[in-house]
């Protein structure tokens, strides 16, 4: 405190002009802060101290006060969040990473108890006795003990679970009593040693207008991954008729040409099906093609609208990604349940089975879901069936993605550390709690049914997910960033909302890497659609109140952290450049608290670096994005922000003579009457019947659906009912649908040529004799010599006598 009384009577500017101005204006206030900001009045200070003071005050004022409790509060709350996120980043690291790929997983590990909770002790006991559901030859290779078919369905009340039971409607044949199959041995020394138990597992491919290179890059990893050949298969899907920026040929037909394709599936027929979209467009149409990549399975579905759209779009059949997911999800779906299939599935289903040598779709239990611009390291699919082998409570996982152009420009170069970060800190922190909230669309796996006390869950083909995820009809704001930009990152939602006790994990032991955008307008474009769909995102996981823990220790509380952060980050990054700025203009009153913050946040994460992967180079990495800090924090930020509302994918795929159109606008209005729905067992009925068709030709089976008229007593007409949850706003029951039945030919028939990889004992179907006491024929399978000049011979009774039977 200052008696300035003799200075003011004297007049005379002693200390200079800018002092006595602020003597005279600040007379009874605290002045403090600009005597330290003004140059001259801070030299000052000693001289008016030993002349002027009058004593000092005895305490803060409450202001004062109030200041530092909220300061000190907040600090010890941020660096609390920051060394128990770095702490928990380091546990997964160190002790439960590496379990998870060995058996037991982390049950009896640290931080087990989700696992035990989830009865994952001893997963064997909880897996249902294999059967066969649909049972199509008795000579078929028995199917392995990773997965079993359902005989018949009995669905619980919560209609999530399906129980394997010992009788079956839902098939027309009898399953032949086998032996229970054991597990496939594995050479001693084999990378395939890392799992012992193999599911079959999808490959799902969603390709839109990349070229020959990048479809190849990723075919070829996927197709020399160490992971049995017999339990994985390709399922490619091209989003339309599309040819991207600079290819000469479209997408779909670069797939075609890739593959060694099956001779008389080389021209299958379009199949309609219920597509995510509003009017018109909601009617769309698809090839499916069989046949091999590299020995490998491959079904390829190319999206190639109604006969009319392909006159008239120049992106015929282009329905969007989350369609070409939900044309798998929705087929596991009705295939598990039982329900009816659409034209499209049943072209699905039985091309599958015959690729699989009898491999029904309800065996699969996995679905690797990969980018057509992604290369996946050769152990890293293995390194994820194990993961999931020896945790049943895990329903997804993620592998690291790595940068393949890194060096190809500066705007790669920033995106380095930023890749590695992402997974090594943030999704290593969730996975130590079970709860990575965003799997990369670009590489990642889920489980679509999970055994559970002799019984099986549907996960990823659960109707909860299915119905919600199908959302054709979207208005508002959020709907739009959850559905139209970040679909990858909302299916995760939808999986952590629907299951919150099940886990989500980062394996680090499966790596792919990923080519990322080298030019800034670009980069610009893909951030908007991540950051927007992330901050609607963490909107809908902070209202989850299930997910694990509680208060200040929960995962609900951490979402809504991350949420915070993501919204403030430009206001972050200011302040953070004036911090920088007033400590090098002062440096003789520096702010140690908000300094000592700052090195934590960016000094953490090398040490990270030094304590887990050893890698140095990677500090290198960091020093770029460090100095790229402006771009990540504000320039990115903002720019989403301002464009909301922009639901376009911008410059990150681009198209041969696109023009800027609206997203998801209707156009027309939806025929139901052209979709036709059956079950499987009256699409095997209709197919049993044609088989008669052509016995005084030749006796070669053909693929194609002859253009004759229907066999009279055959029912050849389907009608759309209520119990059909078709893709109407929000997934509800398709009571709006108008519906009326209409004559349908089917698009093929199973009597399929033997695959020449397959040799003498893939052979053709035939009748069985009739059963005593009457019922369903069954098929089963002769062998032929591979020198045969008829491949499958027709043994076939005559008309009245199928029409008796299909009765």
């Amino acid at each position: 405190v200052l008696n300035i009384s003799a200075y003011l009577n004297q007049n005379t500017h002693f200390f200079g002009n800018q002092t006595d101005t602020l003597l005279r204006n600040l007379r009874g206030q605290d002045a403090s802060y600009l005597m330290s900001a003004v140059g001259e009045a801070n030299t000052a200070r000693a001289c008016l101290t030993a002349r002027y003071a009058a004593g000092v005050i005895s305490s803060d004022t409450m202001g004062c006060i109030a200041d530092d409790i909220i300061v000190d509060v907040m600090l010890a709350v941020i660096i609390c969040l920051i060394v128990v996120r770095f702490t928990m980043a380091v546990v997964f690291q160190w002790f439960i990473a590496g379990r998870l790929t060995k058996p037991g997983g982390r049950s009896g590990g640290v931080l087990a108890w989700r696992s035990v909770a989830g009865g994952n002790a001893d997963p064997n006991q909880h897996r249902p006795p294999p059967e066969n559901r649909y049972a199509l030859s008795s000579n078929y290779p028995a199917p392995s003990n990773s997965s079993s078919s359902l005989n018949a369905l009995s669905v619980r009340g919560d209609s999530s679970t399906i129980r394997a039971d010992s009788s079956s409607s839902a098939s027309l044949t009898k399953p032949m009593d086998s032996p229970k199959p054991r597990p496939t041995p594995t050479p001693k020394g084999s990378s395939s040693e890392i799992v012992d138990t193999r599911l079959h597992t999808i490959m799902l491919v969603t390709c839109y207008s990349e070229g020959h290179s990048s479809l190849k890059t990723t075919l070829d990893s996927l197709a020399s991954t160490t992971y049995s050949r017999k339990h994985k298969i390709f399922f490619i899907i091209a989003d339309g008729i599309i040819t991207g920026s600079g290819n000469k040929k479209s997408t779909p037909q670069i797939c075609i040409d890739m593959l060694d394709l099956e001779p008389s599936m080389e021209e299958p027929k379009p199949c309609s099906y219920i597509a995510i979209a509003d009017g018109e467009k909601q009617l769309n149409a698809a090839q499916v093609y069989a046949g091999h990549y590299k020995k490998v399975p491959v079904i390829l579905i190319v999206k190639c609208g109604t006969t009319a759209e392909q006159k008239t779009s120049r992106k015929a059949g282009n329905r969007g990604k989350r369609d070409s997911q939900l044309i798998l999800m929705s087929f596991l779906q009705r295939v598990l349940f039982n329900d009816r299939l659409t034209e499209l599935d049943y072209e699905i289903f039985w091309k599958m089975t015959w690729l699989t040598r009898g491999v029904t779709p309800d065996k699969f239990e996995l679905v690797l879901m990969v980018d057509a611009d992604t290369k996946v390291m050769p152990k890293s699919l293995t390194y994820m069936v194990a993961a999931m082998v020896n945790d049943i409570t895990i329903m997804g996982l993620c592998g690291e993605t790595r940068i393949a152009n890194k060096r190809e420009s500066w705007v790669t170069a920033i995106q380095v550390f930023e890749y590695y970060i992402s997974h090594h800190y943030s999704k290593a922190f969730e996975s130590a709690f079970g709860g990575v909230t965003c799997l990369p669309g670009c590489f990642c796996m889920y489980r679509i049914k999970a055994p559970k006390n002799g019984a099986w869950v549907p996960i990823l083909a659960n109707p909860d997910i299915v119905l919600e995820y199908n959302q054709n009809v979207v208005t508002t704001l959020h709907a739009k960033n959850l559905l139209l930009l970040g679909e990858d990152r909302f299916l995760s939602t939808l999986m952590l909302r629907t299951f919150p006790k099940r886990q989500m994990m980062f394996v680090p032991q499966a790596k792919c890497k990923t080519v990322v955008p080298n030019t800034f307008s670009v980069l610009l474009s893909q951030r908007r659609r991540w950051i927007n769909s992330t901050v609607h995102n963490l909107m809908e996981l902070v209202l989850v109140s299930d997910l694990c823990g509680i208060a200040c220790l929960s995962m609900q509380f951490v979402v809504t952290i991350d949420l915070i952060g993501t919204i403030v980050l430009p206001a972050a990054i200011c302040f953070t450049i004036y911090l920088i700025v007033i400590t090098c203009v002062n440096y003789k009153n520096p702010q140690f608290q908000a300094l000592f913050l700052l090195a934590a946040i960016l000094g953490l994460p090398a040490l990270l670096i030094v304590i887990t992967t050893r890698k140095v180079v990677y500090i290198g990495w960091m020093v770029i994005y460090l100095f790229a800090l402006p771009i990540w924090n504000f320039v990115l930020p903002v720019y989403s922000f301002w464009h909301f509302d922009d639901f376009t994918w911008g410059q990150t795929r681009k198209v041969a003579g696109e023009k800027k159109e609206r997203h998801g606008v209707a156009d027309g209005e939806f025929d139901s009457s052209q979709i036709t729905m059956k079950k499987w067992e009256d699409w095997e009925r209709e197919r049993l019947g044609r088989r008669k068709i052509g016995i005084h030709g030749p006796h070669r089976n053909s693929l194609i659906t002859p253009t004759i008229s229907p066999i009279p007593g055959l029912d050849n007409k389907g009608v759309i009912q209520d119990a059909y949850g078709d893709r109407r706003m929000f997934g509800t029951a398709s009571r709006s649908m108008l519906t009326s039945p209409i004559s349908y030919r089917p698009s093929s028939i199973v009597n399929a040529p033997p695959s020449p990889r397959q040799g003498p004992v893939a052979t053709g179907p035939r009748y069985s004799q009739p059963q005593p006491g009457g019922g369903s024929p069954y098929l089963t399978a002769t062998t032929v010599s591979p020198q045969a000049p008829i491949a499958h011979r027709l043994s076939t009774p005559n008309i009245e006598e199928v029409s008796w039977r299909l009765k």
